[in-house]
């Protein structure tokens, strides 16, 4: 009975304390998504060592963990509290047992790390919760909250870390469980802004048309108390010769009439100081001069109207195979990306940029990282396009990103273009043989 008794308890430790055994999954070709891609968080798998508690008699585990990384404001400024939830998508292998788990015996604490413009690490909690578990049955997810706040702007990469599994039956015992190559792959990214340098001044206008020599009556908000505010005409890029001012109350709001005379003028700006600025100015609001002009007898007018179309991007396919290196001597792992066409048909003064980031490259227990892999862009323009393609920098492309490709602002912007990348990833000399894979994700804005 004793032997008995020993035997029946060690298999419901090890049911009870095993749940950190592991799926282990395997990666695909390098790949880049069609299209621009979202930003938002995506479930990641990494290697993890978790060691049981001694009583279950159960050795180290060594497998892969699935999580996610979310945050509840993804453009939050600096001085803002932000809200994160790390879940473990998938902590555990099925219970190897037909012994059934009570509930709400387990509670998880864990690291998120913190990477590119602000580093560091946050602590995350979960509750003492979770479903019963059957016999032989998946063990359950489960999800960890914490905070941290913004303390510099830019790109903040949030990545899965270290966690621990506590749980309360008959003992209180912890199983951790840590990142093998540390830090994880990033699950999701925030872009933060200085809330000192916002810009929130905002106008409206009274019409959206009039005849050339009308007045628009424009009305603004959020500017600076006492201001003198320049309200003026723009054809595209480039003010008009229509002008006039108003002056912003105490509350930093204003209104004023502006003259349109000009008939090639497509909006309405207003700004602060003696020319116009993105830091001190708002709109254009879109503004159309109707041409009344009379037409002459024995004559016919002629109209016809030419519409804007949409910025888009497609490419020659969606997934690079890169050469071959040899365990022990690693090395270059070359490739070129699938061509890029960007289609640029909105006809107005803004141009457009095209970046990519990419992932760590996982692979049969090992990882390279993302910042092993660099690029040279290139970038053509077809004839008769408006803009010229500017190509982005030769360097690192890493999980933070860099440019491939631009075009400037200007008057009159568009055009047809065509962007290339060669491709290089830097190998380390022993890294484990088998497929290794990433994903570059392409953003056009």
């Amino acid at each position: 009975m004793g032997t008995t008794g020993s035997t029946t308890r060690r298999r419901r430790w090890a049911a009870l304390l095993g749940a950190t055994a592991l799926a282990v999954t395997a990666g695909g070709a390098l790949a880049a998504p069609a299209g621009a891609v979202s930003t938002e968080s995506q479930n990641v798998d990494f290697a993890t060592h978790c060691i049981p508690p001694a009583i279950a008699g159960i050795p180290p585990i060594d497998g892969t963990t699935t999580a996610v990384v979310s945050v509840d404001n993804a453009t939050p400024k600096v001085g803002d509290t932000v809200t994160v939830t790390y879940k473990v998508v998938t902590p555990a292998a099925s219970n190897p047992t037909a012994i059934n788990l009570p509930a709400d015996i387990m509670t998880p604490t864990g690291k998120v790390t913190l990477g590119g413009a602000q580093t560091g690490s946050i602590t995350v909690a979960g509750p003492k919760k979770n479903d019963p578990v059957a016999g032989n049955a998946p063990f359950p997810s489960f999800s960890m909250t914490g905070t941290f706040t913004v303390t510099a702007p830019g790109a903040i990469t949030l990545s899965p870390g270290d966690y621990n599994i506590h749980t309360s039956y008959i003992l209180e015992l912890d199983t951790p469980c840590t990142v093998t190559n540390p830090p994880a792959p990033v699950s999701d990214t925030v872009t933060a802004t200085d809330g000192s340098q916002t810009n929130t001044r905002a106008l409206t206008l009274g019409t959206a048309s009039g005849k050339p020599g009308d007045s628009v009556t424009v009305t603004g908000s959020h500017f600076t108390p006492g201001a003198t505010v320049t309200l003026a005409g723009r054809s595209g890029a480039t003010q008009t010769a229509d002008t006039a001012t108003a002056t912003a109350d105490a509350q930093g709001a204003f209104s004023g009439t502006l003259a349109v005379n000009d008939k090639t003028t497509t909006g309405v700006v207003a700004y602060e100081g003696a020319s116009w600025s993105d830091d001190k100015g708002a709109g254009p609001a879109a503004y159309v001069v109707v041409d009344d002009t009379p037409v002459p007898g024995n004559a016919q007018k002629l109209t016809t109207t030419v519409k804007a179309g949409t910025l888009s991007m497609s490419q020659a396919g969606d997934a690079v195979q890169l050469s071959a290196v040899d365990f022990g001597q690693g090395g270059a792992s070359n490739g070129a990306l699938r061509t890029v066409t960007v289609k640029d048909f909105r006809g107005g003064p803004a141009g457009w940029s095209l970046t990519g980031k990419v992932t760590d490259f996982t692979g049969p227990g090992a990882k390279i990282d993302a910042g092993r892999l660099s690029w040279s862009p290139a970038c053509g323009t077809k004839a008769g396009s408006p803009s010229t393609c500017q190509a982005g920098s030769s360097g690192t492309v890493g999980s933070s990103g860099a440019t491939l490709a631009s075009t400037p602002n200007g008057g009159l912007t568009g055009g047809e273009f065509t962007v290339d990348a060669g491709l290089s990833l830097d190998v380390p000399a022993f890294t484990p043989p088998g497929s290794y894979a990433g994903v570059l994700t392409l953003t056009l804005t």
